[in-house]
């Protein structure tokens, strides 16, 4: 039985076993594309879910959103929901997807959120409030809530702690629990303190992402960014823990149009094998013929760091981000068959619920796992 999270965000008496969710979303055209008389090649049907593509390419998703689509929308529809279930204890995840330029980090708000209108907010900074929004509403009585928060970058294929830039790249591994958890050695999770401290935390790592200017995007995210909240409630001698990731990767790129040369040529193609990477993760995942097949996950740090988020223990929602303009009519069409297989990915989240006795040994195995990468 499949259920849709947002009809059940608390998952409460149905069988866990839910699809990655998809929605694409148009940006407007640019400025720049319109003295260039670049035209829109999409058109949107009625119904809210398929987007056409040039005369007769239609793709049908959960929700498409049209380029004059608010911010608030797209989070009340689909993110809200997953922030409420992560508080009945399952792991959530949102990744934006698309080619360079297509409205990633305008979507995710990992960029500078100082000056923007409440209406350009992002999901990131949305979700922190809606999660201080239901700490305020929770009887203390009732659970012990803490927050804790992390932010990584993966650049040129080496992990980097983005709220403790000092922390060497060569001391943080990936590494995998006998539970199948994936975990990250050496990154520091931040004690959060309040929201204020939580937006200071994003604003602050941003500051430390690696981005640079290209010919199609002169603020261009050069990495794949996660950034991971974690909930934890003590209730009496149980404690329910989630962690929600917001995942911005970097866009999709061709040399021919950005320019790119040197360094920025070889960011390209760490982006590209990265992404090529997941693609191969989402192909095995979605396929029906490849089910029984290896998943390659080991392939890149990308995909070992959502292996739970693809196919395992998470609610995961994908936006896929697209450019209507007709000079970006091959790059549109990739995003849409890469986003139209991913639909396919089930997932198997559970209620993230540990006994005191359980947590002892979590903190134990913590502790093994950073004592063997000090040896």
């Amino acid at each position: 039985m499949e259920v849709d999270p947002k009809d059940n965000p608390s998952g409460e008496g149905v069988s866990e076993v839910l699809p990655v969710r998809v929605v694409v979303r148009a940006r407007p055209l640019l400025p720049s594309e319109l003295i260039e008389s670049s035209r829109s090649c999409v058109s949107f049907p009625p119904g809210g879910q398929t987007v056409v593509l040039g005369k007769d390419r239609a793709f049908t998703f959960d929700s498409v959103y049209v380029p004059s689509a608010a911010q608030e929308t797209i989070f009340n529809e689909w993110v809200c929901p997953l922030v409420e279930s992560c508080f009945c204890g399952y792991n959530a995840t949102v990744l934006a997807y698309g080619q360079t330029g297509a409205g990633k980090t305008y979507t995710m708000g990992t960029g500078n959120n100082a000056g923007k209108l409440e209406s350009e907010i992002g999901i990131i900074p949305r979700v922190m409030k809606e999660i201080y929004r239901r700490i305020e509403s929770t009887d203390s009585r009732d659970a012990i809530i803490s927050i804790r928060a992390s932010y990584i970058e993966i650049y040129n294929d080496e992990i980097k702690d983005l709220l403790f830039p000092s922390a060497q790249p060569k001391a943080i591994a990936i590494r995998e629990r006998s539970d199948g958890t994936i975990v990250l050695a050496g990154v520091k999770e931040a004690e959060v303190e309040n929201l204020q401290h939580m937006q200071q935390l994003l604003e602050d790592g941003s500051l430390s992402r690696t981005v640079a200017g290209t010919l199609m995007n002169t603020n261009s995210s050069r990495s794949h960014s996660i950034f991971s909240i974690t909930i934890e409630q003590k209730r009496f001698s149980e404690s329910i823990t989630a962690k929600f990731h917001l995942v911005d990767l970097a866009g999709s790129e061709r040399a021919k149009r950005t320019g790119n040369v040197g360094l920025r040529l070889k960011e390209s193609v760490n982006i590209n094998a990265g992404l090529l990477a997941l693609g191969n993760v989402i192909s095995a995942l979605g396929d029906e013929k490849k089910k029984l097949s290896h998943v390659p996950y080991r392939e890149s740090k990308l995909t070992r760091m959502l292996q739970d988020s693809l196919g395992g223990n998470s609610r995961t929602l994908m936006i896929a981000c697209i450019s209507p303009a007709d000079p970006s009519f091959e790059e549109t069409l990739n995003t849409l068959k890469y986003a139209n297989r991913a639909r396919n990915i089930k997932n198997k989240p559970i209620i993230n619920r540990n006994s005191e006795e359980a947590i002892l040994q979590e903190v134990a195995q913590e502790e093994a796992l950073n004592l063997k990468e000090q040896i």
